[in-house]
């Protein structure tokens, strides 16, 4: 036998193979006693980390874009009021989605962030001397981030941005630039804007800009669709109104029927559709009569001749007192004891003849202007279309579908005149239609999310639990069940060599001895001898060397 070293580069050296020494390492007894332990350790160590991961919230931007001095103020005030709180790759602040609210409010009122005033704020750090424009721009930004924040007001909208453009002011009014604005809008998910929101936003942006008007200002969503719709003439402005128009009057005309069939045969029952032929044309006509019997005369212009019955001519001075005869004269009687005596009657002036006239007369001839003037909106024919359910089985009566007939027209003010259509049908509902009328689906809830992660979490832990944790517990208790018997064996016999207390076999010489045992059972007994007593085994099998050699 050779006792020479094996040199370290040599090939058979097993410390140049890694393998060897890490299965070397796990074959060592006491490694292999600990192994289920370190594996029950690890085990419950990545549930632990599974179920960390799973049951923590979501994260959510608290504030984005801050300075630095503003994330360290926050983070500290957050970190004061024992809210977990973290710094993504982007450089915003994110704390949990349950703990968002709370930590705005407690933000909000220790006033952070600070380094960015905005609003009329801006006003108040103007330096001394500033010029116009500086403070024109100041002014300007100010009033968009007011509006920003009015805007932002509502329920709908997340975040919201205003652009102002405000064209300096002209003397000349040819140069005259109306003012103008965007404004672009991050709505909250699943939400949405209606058209009585977006014209209040427009008015609202509109009355804040002095001179500029609604048709000026633009809104766009986080997605690129324009939301505000121009008033101007064109074509494909006025096909828009004309089908909102017609779309409101018929949505006016189902929840008049909805109302009405709701109560009767309940909810999800029916179904109605109308269909509104609106007449959009405006026309515009303007009359005039003239009252032909009722004539007045307004001025009249002439001249006409004559003369006297004895052939005299008026003589004269013209335009003087000559030509007009004295008045008849008045007589009183002096011894008539004051009373007066009547004048005596004037000759009576002979008639003129004419002999010829020529006169220009201007008549007033009664006039009356109309305007009519015909607004658009007028229902020019009506199609309505209502589908009953007819449940299984129970059909309904023609006598009830008449009356549900009537009660649909008077609804919707029938006229035979417009030759409108109404009609009434009681049909089977699909399997479809229902499952498309039960609303949101279950896993669109809110409690949803939270339940899957703790659902998951628990999911874990019991596979942790039933796959690691108890075959180790098994494992173990049987190994200790194992172990005990021996360990309560009774001290016994004794080693001539070492003068040592061994513990008194399990097997015995009697039993090794034993001539009735068959040969696997002696072979079973001589193992069980040798695992349970090696020192004794090796100094029998020396002695059995000894004995042999002499």
């Amino acid at each position: 036998m050779s006792n020479a070293l094996t040199p370290a580069d040599a090939p058979g050296n097993p410390a140049r193979n890694p393998l060897k020494q890490v299965s070397g390492l796990l074959g060592q007894p006491a490694v292999k006693r600990s192994l289920p332990l370190v594996f029950l350790v690890g085990l419950i160590l990545a549930g632990f980390l599974a179920w960390s991961m799973v049951s923590t919230s979501p994260q959510r931007i608290l504030f984005a874009n801050v300075s630095d001095a503003d994330k360290a103020a926050i983070a500290s005030a957050l970190e004061g009021a024992n809210i977990a709180n973290s710094i993504d790759g982007a450089g915003s602040i994110t704390v949990a989605e349950d703990d968002y609210h709370k930590a705005r409010m407690l933000l909000a009122s220790e006033g952070l962030p600070k380094a960015a005033p905005g609003g009329y704020a801006i006003l108040d750090n103007l330096p001394m001397g500033v010029s116009r424009a500086v403070e024109g721009e100041r002014m300007r930004q100010a009033r968009e981030t007011e509006l920003a924040r009015s805007i932002q007001e509502i329920d709908a909208v997340a975040e919201a941005r205003v652009h102002l453009a405000t064209p300096e002011a002209s003397a000349f009014v040819r140069d005259r630039a109306a003012p103008s604005a965007s404004v672009i809008l991050k709505l909250q998910p699943g939400r949405a804007l209606g058209e009585p929101q977006i014209r209040a936003i427009v008015n609202l942006v509109a009355s804040s800009v002095p001179g500029m008007q609604p048709d000026a200002v633009t809104i766009v969503d986080q997605m690129g669709a324009l939301l505000s719709k121009s008033g101007g003439k064109d074509g494909a402005s006025a096909g828009d109104t004309r089908i909102d128009f017609q779309r409101r009057v018929e949505d006016k005309y189902r929840e008049q029927l909805a109302q009405l069939l709701t109560p009767m045969v309940g909810a999800g029952n029916f179904t109605a559709e109308v269909q509104a032929d609106v007449d959009l044309d405006e026309s515009q006509a303007t009359r005039e009569s003239y009252d032909k019997a009722g004539q007045v005369m307004r001025a009249e212009q002439g001249a006409w001749t004559g003369t006297m019955k004895d052939g005299a001519t008026p003589g004269g001075i013209p335009g003087t007192l000559s030509n007009t005869p004295p008045p008849a004269s008045t007589l009183v009687a002096p011894n008539a004891g004051g009373a007066t005596a009547s004048a005596a009657p004037a000759a009576p002036t002979a008639p003129q003849t004419k002999q010829s006239d020529s006169f220009t007369r201007t008549y007033e001839t009664g006039k009356e202007i109309s305007v009519t003037r015909a607004t658009p909106g007028n229902v020019r024919r009506l199609s309505v279309a209502v589908l009953l359910r007819e449940e299984p089985g129970k059909p309904r009566g023609i006598a009830e579908i008449n009356q549900i007939n009537e009660l649909v027209r008077a609804t919707v003010g029938y006229s035979a005149q417009r030759q409108d259509q109404v009609t009434v049908v009681s049909r089977k509902f699909s399997v479809a239609a229902d499952a498309g009328k039960a609303g949101l689906a279950w896993y669109e809830a809110e409690w949803v999310p939270m339940a899957a992660r703790n659902a998951t979490a628990l999911v874990i832990a019991l596979l942790v639990l039933f796959f690691g944790v108890r075959p180790l517990t098994k494992a173990l208790l049987k190994k200790r069940e194992d172990a005990t018997p021996r360990a309560a064996l009774p001290i016994g016999g004794h080693n001539p060599e070492d003068g040592a207390h061994a513990p008194a076999p399990t097997v015995s010489i009697d039993m090794l001895e034993d001539r009735g045992n068959s040969y696997d059972d002696r072979v079973g007994l001589v193992r069980g001898f040798t695992r349970e007593n090696p020192a004794r085994a090796a100094l029998a099998v020396r002695d059995m060397i000894k004995a042999d050699a002499a």
